[in-house]
């Protein structure tokens, strides 16, 4: 259990580094893939040790787990882009309206007797 603690102190230790060097803020990606190390690792730990392989099943679990978080982070951030693109759309939109209504507002005030 200790050799546990150990290796998952570790890989927090490396996860946090490797955090704070990257520029900028955390994406989604990232933090899927971090919570998905995170998560593998422990279960990971948790089944090694039954087995008598913590470090291993820690290791293991983390690699797996990363992969799949960064897969989930990547599809939530996909999303994330689609809809600020929509919602940047709908403002350029509402703009267009606006500008058309003054324009409509002012060949009414022209054509007034």
């Amino acid at each position: 259990m200790k050799k546990l603690f150990k290796s998952l102190s570790s890989l927090a230790l490396v996860a946090t580094l490797a955090a704070g060097c990257a520029g900028g803020s955390i994406t989604t990606r990232e933090k899927g893939l971090g919570v998905g190390a995170l998560g593998g690792a422990a279960a990971g730990g948790l089944i090694g040790s039954a087995v008598r392989h913590p470090l291993a099943g820690a290791m293991i679990g983390g690699v797996l787990g990363a992969g799949a978080g960064g897969l989930i982070g990547d599809q939530l951030q996909g999303r994330e882009i689609q809809g600020n693109e929509q919602d940047q759309a709908i403002q350029r939109n509402e703009q267009e309206i606006l500008r058309q209504r003054r324009e409509l507002e002012e060949l009414k005030q022209r054509r007034e007797y």
